[in-house]
């Protein structure tokens, strides 16, 4: 093998790939990126065994071939060289040696055989469908925070991705919960996503596409089966398994009769509760909202440390109420809004609550309370 590609597209390519690579493998192989030139590109895979990772890269092949090589270690390489370098990489007669050259500088990698490398085979696919990737940066954007980290129910490390009819209209909706809170996104459904079963994407899966998706613009072609989801973006393609489990009945958390609200400005209600909490325990990040009419008083009381209080305007006409949350799962939410105010519904103290960007209604978020 013989190709020669600008450092800088060649360093894009990489950076695409080698993030799926696991820093310490006990499998030699998965520590490598695949390389394989012909045709005037280089296509580079990695893979994890879950995941796997296709990028394409325009390049000067003199001589077609394939081999592997140490992933971070070529991507660190490529990384360092001046910018507008041109890289030549070879191959001779030693498969187990492949060279990097660029100007006054050589390097000799260990090569794996390409034979060994995995191939993570997506089998059928079900269900195509094209998204704009603006919509799915949505989805994923407004509805990762919440994704349990607890492996054990692990039904919860992912977003569940699924089809639904809402009063007469198909969505594509993607949930995720932590059990203390929830999030529920949703857009047009694409042509193609009728009938498509309800999948789990893995949270790691979900951090490479955020990754992954930054520079595009243009629809994502999704395709998927009950074990498998394939996500492709001009040269890109992503390949994972789903996870293998039933989520919960999310619908039936979702309070249906919460009949106080209440409207803040989100800006001075975020600042407020980022105040008041630097005197909360690490343990309990409790805040206790104090809701009456016009008005709500934001306050922390911790033993330990002492006791903060902000009272902020409201819009609020019901009875008063007290009621208590986690302030970093309140942050959280208030952080996926663009709009100026957030409405909170709720029912009484120790039941969930509903909150909503008033500027976009694609978006719920469903609270539970602490006791304060």
């Amino acid at each position: 093998m013989r190709v020669t590609i600008e450092r800088s597209a060649l360093l894009k390519s990489l950076s695409h790939v080698q993030s799926v690579v696991e820093r310490r493998n006990t499998i030699p192989i998965l520590s490598n990126v695949l390389l394989n030139a012909a045709d005037g590109a280089v296509r580079l895979t990695a893979t994890d065994l879950d995941i796997e990772v296709i990028d394409e890269v325009v390049a000067d092949v003199a001589q077609a071939g394939a081999t592997t090589v140490p992933a971070h270690m070529v991507h660190d390489i490529v990384r360092k060289l001046p910018d507008g370098a041109q890289i030549e990489i070879e191959q001779g007669p030693d498969e187990g040696r492949l060279a990097v050259i660029s100007g006054r500088s050589r390097f000799s990698l260990q090569a794996l055989p390409p034979a060994d490398f995995p191939d993570l085979a997506a089998g059928e696919f079900s269900h195509r469908f094209a998204l704009p990737a603006a919509d799915l940066k949505f989805l994923i954007d407004k509805a990762r925070f919440a994704i349990s980290t607890e492996e054990t129910r692990y039904y919860l490390n992912g977003i569940y991705l699924h089809h639904v009819e809402v009063g007469g209209e198909a969505r594509l909706r993607a949930v995720a919960t932590d059990g203390h809170r929830l999030a529920q996104v949703e857009v047009a459904a694409p042509d193609g996503a009728a009938g498509m079963p309800g999948v789990i994407v893995p949270r790691k899966t979900v951090l490479e596409l955020v990754r992954l998706l930054e520079d595009s613009e243009a629809s994502v072609d999704v395709s998927l089966s009950s074990a498998k989801i394939r996500f492709t973006a001009g040269s890109l393609t992503l390949t994972s398994k789903l996870i293998d489990g039933t989520f919960p009945d999310y619908e039936r958390v979702i309070p249906q009769r919460n009949d106080k609200r209440m409207e803040v400005d989100i800006r001075l209600f975020t600042n407020a509760v980022d105040r008041v909490s630097t005197i909360s325990s690490e343990k309990g990040r409790a805040v206790k909202l104090n809701i009456a009419a016009d008005k709500v008083v934001l306050s922390v009381n911790n033993p330990e440390s002492g006791s903060a209080e902000e009272e902020l305007a409201a819009s609020y006409s019901d009875e008063p109420l007290d009621i208590g949350f986690n302030s970093r799962y309140l942050l959280d939410i208030a952080s996926q809004f663009k709009g100026d105010s957030a409405s909170f519904e709720f029912a009484d103290a120790g039941s969930p609550t509903i909150v909503r960007d008033t500027a976009d209604a694609r978006a719920l978020y469903v609270l539970m309370p602490m006791r304060v």
